[in-house]
C-alpha cells in the first residue's frame, strides 16, 4: 500500500490552489465543497475564478507562485500547465512539511486524490495509486450507478433513530435486521428527499409497528428489452437489494448477471403460448414470500405495466395489504424501435403511436378502423403468430397494401435481426424471425434505410 486512505476535514482551514485553468478549477470545487478557506494563486485565472471571488467564497492572487502563499496553510494543490511550478510548489510544501497534491504527476505529490462518489454523509473513494487514473474513474461511475441518490439522507435519518432503535430492540441481530429495512427503504428514502414530513413520519411507524420478520414487501421492476445497459439505475439497485427475484423468459441473462449473488431465483418462464407458471400461482407466489418478510423483486421484461399483467400482481398484493412499488422499464416499442432506426413519430410521417397487444384470441375486437387511420404508428406486442390477421384486417379497413412495415427480433440484443417488407407481406416476413419479436406498421419504418445505426441485419 503506497498511499494511506483518509478522509480529512478542511471546514475552515486555509488551503492553496495554484492554478486558474480548467483543471484547477476541479480541484477547487471539490475544496469549496468541503468547506475549506481557499488562496488561489495564478497569472490568470477563468470566469468561475472571478465569479467565486465576487461572491466572496474564495480568494485570488494575482501573478507568480511565491513561497510565502504557503503560510499557515494545511493542504496545498499545484494545478498550472508548467511542470516546473508544480514542481517548485511541490519541493516548497515538502519542506513545510505540508501535503502537496500535483495534478497529473503522482510522484511528484505527497496525497493524490480520489475518484468520489457523493452521498454524503456516506462518501466513497476510488483510487488506483495514480497507475490508472481513468480505471478509477469507471469504478466510480459503476458506484454510482449501484448506490441510490438519496442514501445519503438516509444515513442522516439513521442518526436521528439510532438512540429510539436502540430502545426498541435490545440485540444486535434486531437492530441489524431493522436497518437493513431502512437503508433499503426506497419510499421512505424519496419522501426524505422531498422533505415530506407527514409521509417520513407514517413509513417511520410502520418500520417500528411492524414486526421484522413480517416486513416484507414487493418492487416491481422493468428490465428494459433486452441490452443491459439500458436497465433503469433504480432498477439495477433494486435487483442488487433483493432477497428472491422472480423472473421471466425476457429477462436476459446479462441482467441476471448483475443480480445480487445470494438471492434465490425462480425462474416463471412465461412466453406466447406456453406458461411455465400460471399467473394466479405467481401472484400467490409474490403475496406468500412478502407475508415472510422477504423483499421480493418481480423482474419483468420491458414495462410491467406495458403488456406485463404487472397491474393484476399488485392487485393481489394491495388486498392483502402488502407493501409494493414499481420501478418502469424502457418498453420493447421504445427500446426496440430505436435500436432499429425507426423513429415511432416524425413530424412528417407519424402524429401519434399506438401499442396494441397482438396476442389474441380474437381481434374482431380492436378497433381496425381507428389503428388503419393515417398519420401514426403502430407497434404489435407479441403479434407474431398473428401477423396474418393483422394484415387482413388493417387492410381490410383501409390501410394501403404498400405501407412499410419492420419485425424486429430479440431487439436491442447481439442477436437483433430486423425484417422491413411492405404490409402485403406481413405474413411472409414472420414466417422467418422466432418469437420475441416485435411487429411496427407505418410509414416511419422507411427512415431505417437512413437512420439505422446499430446492426447490419
Amino acid at each position: 500500500m503506497d498511499y494511506f486512505p483518509l478522509f480529512c476535514k478542511l471546514e475552515n482551514r486555509d488551503c492553496l490552489l495554484v492554478g486558474g485553468g480548467e483543471v484547477a478549477e476541479r480541484k477547487a470545487r471539490l475544496l469549496l465543497d468541503a468547506g475549506a478557506r481557499v488562496t488561489v494563486n495564478a497569472k490568470a485565472f477563468n470566469q468561475q475564478f472571478i465569479c467565486w471571488q465576487e461572491q466572496q467564497q474564495l480568494t485570488l492572487v494575482s501573478g507568480d507562485f511565491s513561497v510565502a502563499l504557503l503560510d499557515n496553510k494545511w493542504l496545498v494543490i499545484a494545478a498550472t500547465n508548467d511542470a516546473s511550478i508544480n514542481q517548485r510548489v511541490s519541493t516548497e510544501a515538502e519542506k513545510r512539511r505540508i501535503f502537496c497534491n500535483v495534478v497529473d504527476s503522482p510522484k511528484e505529490a505527497s496525497f493524490i486524490m480520489p475518484s468520489i462518489v457523493d452521498r454524503s454523509p456516506i462518501m466513497v473513494a476510488v483510487s488506483s495509486e495514480g497507475h490508472a487514473p481513468v480505471l478509477a474513474r469507471l469504478l466510480r461511475e459503476k458506484l454510482e450507478a449501484i448506490l441510490p441518490q438519496h442514501l445519503g439522507k438516509l444515513a442522516d435519518y439513521a442518526g436521528y433513530l439510532r438512540q429510539k432503535v436502540k430502545q426498541k430492540y435490545q440485540t444486535m441481530i434486531e437492530r441489524r435486521r431493522f436497518w437493513e429495512k431502512l437503508f433499503t427503504h426506497d419510499r421512505l428514502a424519496q419522501a426524505l428527499a422531498n422533505h415530506d414530513s407527514d409521509q417520513v413520519e407514517r413509513l417511520t411507524h410502520e418500520l417500528f409497528d411492524t414486526e421484522l420478520e413480517h416486513r416484507g414487501e414487493v418492487v416491481l421492476v422493468g428490465a428494459g428489452p433486452g441490452d443491459p445497459g439500458l436497465l433503469t439505475l433504480k432498477g439495477l439497485q433494486q435487483i442488487q437489494q433483493a432477497d428472491i427475484i422472480v423472473y421471466d423468459r425476457l429477462v436476459s441473462d446479462e441482467i441476471m448477471a448483475l443480480t445480487r449473488r445470494d438471492a434465490q431465483r425462480v425462474f416463471v418462464g412465461k412466453r406466447a403460448g406456453f406458461h411455465c407458471v400460471p399467473q394466479e400461482q405467481i401472484n400467490q407466489m409474490l403475496l406468500e414470500q412478502a407475508q415472510k418478510g422477504r423483499r421480493v423483486v418481480r423482474l419483468k421484461g420491458g414495462d410491467p405495466f406495458i403488456f406485463g399483467r404487472g397491474g393484476e400482481e399488485l392487485e393481489t398484493l394491495f388486498q392483502a395489504n402488502i407493501p409494493f412499488s414499481v420501478v418502469p422499464g424502457i418498453t420493447a416499442a421504445s427500446g426496440c424501435s430505436a435500436y432499429s432506426g425507426i423513429p415511432l413519430t416524425h413530424r412528417d410521417y407519424a402524429h401519434s403511436v399506438r401499442l396494441v397487444t397482438g396476442h389474441l384470441k380474437d381481434g374482431s375486437h380492436l378497433d381496425w378502423q381507428s389503428l388503419a387511420a393515417e398519420k401514426q404508428t403502430l407497434v404489435f406486442y407479441m403479434g407474431l403468430s398473428q401477423a396474418e390477421a393483422i394484415s387482413q384486417q388493417l387492410i381490410k379497413h383501409g390501410m394501403d397494401i404498400n405501407m412499410p412495415v419492420a419485425i424486429i427480433e430479440a431487439g436491442t440484443t447481439i442477436k437483433q435481426k430486423v425484417l422491413t417488407g411492405l404490409l402485403k407481406d406481413l405474413t411472409q416476413l414472420a414466417l422467418q424471425v422466432h418469437s420475441p419479436s416485435l411487429i411496427i406498421v407505418g410509414t416511419v419504418v422507411a427512415l431505417r434505410k437512413q437512420l439505422n445505426w446499430f446492426s447490419e441485419h
